[in-house]
């Protein structure tokens, strides 16, 4: 999918325009981004982003997603200093569904700590979900 070089470049004076077109926002005005990191390949995260999030990333050349729960722009690290350097950007077939190739500042993308937010792993045999992460190792 990417190869070493970054093929993102911000563009600080990037105003809005047709191609926000480009892509499918829901009835709340947001679509769906996964947070990938460039080196490891591990998806980190979900998050959402609308417009402004979206223009702002490309203007910082860092993460900016739009949270639900306070309706803000957040600056993914803004208070942990974890911040994530956008490398690479890329849209799905739909226009559903953004990806964001990050290098994670300190390797941790999850508000709890862990390199990654996805570390409950479902368990058929016992029927539930494990917690595979490093603080419960």
């Amino acid at each position: 999918m990417s190869n070493s070089q970054s093929t993102f470049t911000p563009i600080q004076n990037l105003q809005a325009g047709s191609w926000l077109d480009a892509v499918t926002w829901n009835e709340q005005g947001l679509v769906p981004v996964i947070a990938q990191e460039v080196g490891s390949k591990d998806i980190l995260m979900m998050a959402w982003m609308n417009r402004d999030a979206l223009l702002e990333t490309l203007r910082l050349g860092e993460a900016v997603y739009w949270t639900r729960s306070r309706q803000k722009l957040w600056h993914k690290g803004e208070e942990s200093g974890h911040t994530q350097k956008v490398k690479e950007i890329r849209l799905d077939c739909d226009g559903d569904t953004i990806l964001l190739l990050v290098e994670q500042k300190d390797g941790i993308a999850c508000h709890t700590g862990e390199h990654s937010c996805f570390f409950l792993q479902w368990d058929s045999a016992k029927a539930a979900w494990v917690d595979e992460s490093k603080s419960k190792k």
